[in-house]
């Protein structure tokens, strides 16, 4: 089977924003004017195909990413002929942060995204945080300033917060027609025309000239665009201020350039819910964002040398190569791994080799998806996005490649939980079925940890948030039929240390037969925030046996699990093994790692261990005359206040609270604001806990 599709022609992108910027308002007027559906799917009244899940049409909010494919052809509203039709594979990912591995493994395998922000609001908490997930994989992206039709909504003040939060690289390339309940359109400062959007589902598109009383108001938005645009080539600078007319083409392809190079960002603007200036930005994403080809090549190891550094280039004469970003349970189907092909064509049926798990896998079934529709093909060809059925040993971040030309890409890495609930089963029935339910949802979602605590017995699940745990455990109920009984949110503490500090433990054991003897001396010094874990072996003249040495390492890691403070996992450690002894017939393994876990237990209580609590960034948006209530009840919660501004009419406060007090804020703040305020969450960083509350945090662990 052939490609149909020549890989330029293919588009990988996502759409990215902050809670209720309307993601997936955007998606659905893509699906309809990509021809994909023949009915515009509403978020508020639970009909987006993007979000297809029970939970999302009942909260109108997006919970995982989904993924489509469509086809465009720039300017087919104008000319009604579909020539130079190019393939969109579409990504809409949530908004909200308890989801933020959603968007990070989305991002990792995209091209390029659109990143959506509110015409009232403009760059929001969430807006930043995605903003620099898009940075974390240089992922080159176009702005669309949306909702421009409500009331508040600016332009100019949302363009301002892109370039005063995000970066001083946007540049505008259209402005709106109106705006507020007088929004009619769009008006492209490159191509200098007006476009209008009639019929009921705006699919009446109409360019028309720039209406004579905004004629200086675009040429001064026009001249700031070529400022910059032509900023970017010396030979266009040059033609521009000798005077001479700088033409559409050209502009495209330097700003096609300097986009797919994150050297400018272009800025579009419309209303996705009114049907305004959607068809222009699919238009302006087969013109500025990238092709799998315009993008560096992949990199990755060789499995079985981890020093030498392998390219894949984006064709299909390259061997194949692809990465699994997700997995997901689908009712119909079974298990389902969505991947991203980089290289090469393979063919349903063959084998592929896992490299992370060196374990050969069939790909029996190939599918297209269409968020949860799903279409059989033969053969996937370099730059596909598509999902596979009931591969046995691949999990998000595995490499799937061509068994005689390993490569293992890099993995995608995900925030540790900061969030904990105990969660027991109703009855014997729902006991059985419990275990095996949340070990799917756990191989589907890699910030969702599931641990039984050894003390109690009792089954501890982790996630990022309130809200996230709650849809796992509403997940648990209706996907899988499993009652269960949670108990409170618990903070996910960690602990640290603060000095160096040296401990030497010799661990012999006789009693009778064979004896056990183990002997070590490790230095131990805290690391930077985030750091985790590093082990150093300064063995020197072999005081202890090369084959003792892991296991030393296995029993440091081990007692870092339990932590010397009050039992929460001790993190940013640098252990290092400078020396000890060995015993030719007695010594073993376990020996020396029962003397590694006791070295270092007793390390850690030298170095000022004590208790990090996780920090959360609060936005919280109210009435101007609640702020006192508002800011007094934030301190009382041990937060501090970073900042407050205005918003039309509103007063955003930006603060920094331990994520402890947070619990039930949600009720508190509708209590002293009637009702109108809105709040988001977002983990910030962990932070050392007041001696008063870490008396209280040990008191209740011993409980």
């Amino acid at each position: 089977m052939a490609r149909k599709y020549e890989i330029e022609k293919y588009r990988n992108i996502g759409i990215i924003a902050h809670i209720d910027a309307g993601k997936t308002t955007v998606s659905e007027r893509i699906l309809y004017y990509t021809g994909i559906s023949h009915k515009i799917g509403e978020t508020h009244s639970g009909e987006s195909q993007m979000d297809w899940m029970e939970q999302e049409k009942e909260r109108g909010i997006t919970i995982c990413s989904a993924a489509t494919t469509c086809f465009w052809s720039p300017k087919v509203y104008l000319t009604k002929e579909k020539t130079n039709e190019h393939r969109i594979n579409l990504i809409d990912t949530p908004g909200h942060i308890d989801f933020t591995a959603e968007v990070q493994r989305s991002l990792r395998v995209l091209d390029g995204a659109i990143v959506v922000f509110d015409g009232v609001s403009g760059v929001e908490a969430q807006s930043e945080t995605v903003w620099r997930q898009a940075d974390k994989y240089h992922v080159p992206r176009v702005c669309f300033i949306n909702k421009l039709d409500r009331l508040g909504a600016s332009f100019e003040h949302a363009l301002g917060t892109i370039y005063e939060k995000l970066t001083k690289n946007a540049v505008a390339i259209q402005i709106p027609l109106g705006e507020e309940a007088g929004m009619q359109g769009v008006i492209d400062l490159i191509k200098m025309k007006a476009y209008t959007f009639d019929g009921p589902n705006g699919d009446d598109v109409k360019e028309i000239d720039i209406p004579a009383e905004l004629k200086e108001k675009v040429e001064k938005a026009r001249d700031e665009m070529l400022e910059k645009i032509v900023g970017e080539d010396e030979e266009l600078m040059e033609k521009y201020l000798d005077g001479k007319e700088v033409t559409e083409d050209e502009l495209k392809k330097i700003l096609r350039k300097a986009t797919i190079e994150y050297k400018l960002v272009p800025v579009l603007c419309g209303t996705a819910l009114k049907n305004k200036g959607v068809q222009l930005l699919l238009d302006a994403v087969i013109d500025y964002l990238p092709s799998p080809t315009d993008v560096p090549p992949v990199q990755g190891v060789d499995p079985k040398d981890e020093e030498k550094v392998l390219i894949r280039n984006s064709s299909d004469d390259d061997p194949f190569c692809a990465l699994a970003f997700k997995i997901a349970t689908d009712p119909f189907v079974g298990t389902l791994t969505y991947i991203r092909v980089y290289s090469g064509t393979f063919k349903k049926g063959n084998y592929l080799l896992n490299t992370n798990t060196d374990e050969r896998e069939r790909l029996g079934r190939i599918l297209r998806m269409h968020a949860n529709q799903r279409e059989e093909v033969d053969e996937i060809f370099a730059g596909d996005i598509c999902a596979t059925v009931a591969l046995k040993s691949t999990t998000t971040g595995n490499t799937l490649c061509d068994e005689k030309n390993p490569i293992m890409l890099e993995q995608i890495s995900f925030p540790e939980p900061v969030i904990n609930i105990r969660i027991e089963p109703k009855t014997k029935d729902d006991q059985e079925k419990m275990g095996s339910s949340l070990k799917r949802l756990q191989e589907e979602d890699p910030t969702f940890r599931v641990k039984t605590d050894e003390e109690t017995g009792e089954v501890i699940i982790g996630g990022m948030g309130e809200l996230h745990l709650d849809i796992l455990v509403d997940r648990l109920k209706r996907e899988f039929n499993v009652e269960a009984n949670v108990g409170r949110p618990q903070v996910s503490y960690k602990e640290a240390i603060e000095t160096n500090a040296e401990a030497e433990s010799k661990y012999i054991k006789q009693s009778g037969g064979r004896g056990q003897y183990g002997h070590v001396k490790i230095k131990i010094e805290p690391l930077e925030r985030g750091k985790g874990f590093e082990f150093v072996d300064e063995i020197k003249g072999g005081a202890i046996p090369r084959e003792f040495i892991p296991a030393v390492e296995k029993g440091i890691k081990e007692a870092l699990e339990k932590g010397v403070v009050a039992g929460y996992n001790l993190i940013d450690v640098k252990a290092t093994l400078y020396d000890g002894s060995f015993h030719e017939v007695d010594s073993s393994e376990i020996a020396f790692k029962i003397a590694g876990a006791q070295a270092l237990i007793d390390a850690a209580k030298k170095a000022s261990p004590h208790i990090l609590e996780p920090i959360m960034k609060i936005e919280v948006v109210i009435p101007e005359q609640f702020l006192g209530d508002v800011i007094g009840d934030l301190s009382s919660r041990r937060g501090q206040i970073d900042q407050t501004e205005d918003r039309t009419g509103m007063k955003v406060i930006y603060a920094k609270v331990p994520l402890s007090e947070t619990f039930g804020y949600a009720t508190s703040l509708r209590s002293l604001t009637e009702g109108r305020g809105t709040f988001t969450l977002e983990f910030s960083h962990y932070e050392k806990v007041p001696a008063n509350i870490a008396e209280e945090i040990i008191e209740g662990k011993r409980k």
